[in-house]
């Protein structure tokens, strides 16, 4: 019998929500799953992945430490789910926020990305958990300026890491999780369930490949618009 080779997915901001249920969702059918966050929870644990806790995604010097944690593992699945969401409407328009929502949601992802360059090899995959506020086109209702910032640079980063990679056989991935229930959305009463929706991106993230790298896709398979 051939041996199985499994593949191992990379998620930050592991803890609660989205992450936790990519975790749960990856283990069920076999994955080996790498789960980071600042501070583990009962329900991470819970699952028995690989837990490594004390990640900040916005501290080089914690993104440092895991890489040399992770030295000689190729990562198949590098997810970036880590995120902070603050509203800023142009009344109550706070810069510091602002900036600090730039440094997790756009700036980080892109240095925990080239810090673990070396873990990545031909045939891996990145996605990036950004958001329809991210969508230029798509903004109908202003107002949430950091996070809309935020996330229409990620946008970007999303973009040129699948231009910028493409060659190295890594393709890249913008994800929208949809309105879903957690704690980030206040458990909005018409969002979908986190399992609704990671279901959904799980299946975007496998249908990734270099043919279709750089798009900007819901949780449902539409296409977004930048």
């Amino acid at each position: 019998m051939a041996n199985l080779i499994l593949t191992t997915y990379l998620i930050t901001g592991s803890n609660r929500g989205i992450g936790l249920e990519y975790c749960r969702q990856l283990n069920e059918r076999g994955e080996k799953v790498i789960a980071t966050c600042r501070s583990t929870s009962e329900e991470l644990d819970d699952i028995g992945v690989r837990v490594e806790e004390g990640v900040d995604v916005a501290s080089g010097e914690s993104v440092l430490s895991l890489k040399e944690k992770l030295k000689g593992i190729r990562i198949d699945v590098l997810i970036h789910n880590a995120g902070i969401a603050e509203f800023n409407s142009l009344s109550n328009l706070d810069p510091e926020s602002v900036m600090r929502q730039f440094q997790v949601n756009a700036l980080s992802p892109l240095c925990f990305t080239q810090a673990l360059i070396g873990n990545l090899g031909q045939g891996s995959k990145i996605a990036l958990m950004s958001s329809r506020m991210g969508s230029i086109d798509d903004n109908t209702s202003g107002s949430s300026y950091g996070y809309r910032m935020s996330k229409v640079a990620l946008c970007m980063v999303g973009k040129s890491l699948s231009i910028d990679l493409k060659t190295k056989g890594i393709s890249v991935v913008v994800l929208h999780p949809g309105l879903v229930r957690t704690r980030m959305t206040r458990f909005v009463e018409n969002g979908i369930t986190t399992e609704q929706s990671v279901k959904g991106l799980i299946a975007r993230i496998d249908s990734l490949k270099l043919d279709n790298t750089g798009q900007f896709l819901h949780s449902n398979g539409q296409t977004l618009p930048w």
